[in-house]
């Protein structure tokens, strides 16, 4: 099997992509070889090699293609929502079960720990969503929603840190009601809040 005739390179590339993410997610990054990538994108080692120079590669580019971003995903289809709400909307979503590319994330994670290549890919993507959460917090921040005094950078950690946390203790290992879930994040995101001085108070009374 070689690169398909005629096909287009960015198909191509597609491919593969879908391929990596699915096998990841399957067999985990330690336990999956280039050559089953390309087995089930249907081209040869020599091929995948001509758009994805390693593992490490093709585990960020599934994960960059293919990974769960619900957030982003509300922003785009709801602009003029407050963050909050974006964020407790967001929340209230994550302790579904996930479907097989939510774990791409966590394969990258515990790849991470013993393989170089990876934590220095990993580190490249999660900066990446760590700026584009900080920089929505500030338009939070410039619009009113959100006190100013609170880090951008902090809130987008922590964001980072719980949508990881769920994956990983998902429903299977221990579960929680809707409801319970939903007021623990309500008290959390409030806390997001501008504290309001005794004359704003009295203004908006």
């Amino acid at each position: 099997m070689g690169r398909t005739v005629g096909a287009n390179a960015e198909d191509t590339r597609r491919r593969l992509l879908r391929a990596a993410a699915d096998v990841f997610a399957a067999r985990g990054y330690d336990g999956t070889r280039v050559a089953d990538i390309a087995r089930a994108a249907g081209l040869s080692n020599g091929a995948l090699y001509c758009y994805f120079a390693s593992r490490a590669e093709l585990l960020i580019g599934a994960l960059r293609t293919h990974g769960r971003r619900p957030l982003e995903e509300l922003v785009a289809r709801f602009p003029t929502r407050s963050v909050a709400d974006l964020l407790l909307q967001t929340g209230a979503a994550l302790r579904r079960r996930p479907d097989p590319d939510g774990f791409l994330a966590v394969e990258a994670l515990i790849a991470a720990r013993h393989h170089g290549e990876v934590a220095t890919a990993l580190r490249d993507y999660i900066r990446e969503r760590a700026d584009w959460l900080a920089s929505l917090v500030r338009d939070g921040q410039a619009r009113g929603e959100l006190d100013p005094a609170l880090s951008p950078q902090a809130v987008a950690h922590f964001c980072l840190a719980l949508a990881a946390g769920t994956t990983l203790i998902g429903p299977d290992l221990h579960d929680v009601g809707d409801e319970e879930w939903t007021e623990i994040l309500i008290r959390v995101v409030s806390c997001l809040d501008p504290v309001r001085t005794g004359e704003e108070i009295g203004t908006h009374a």
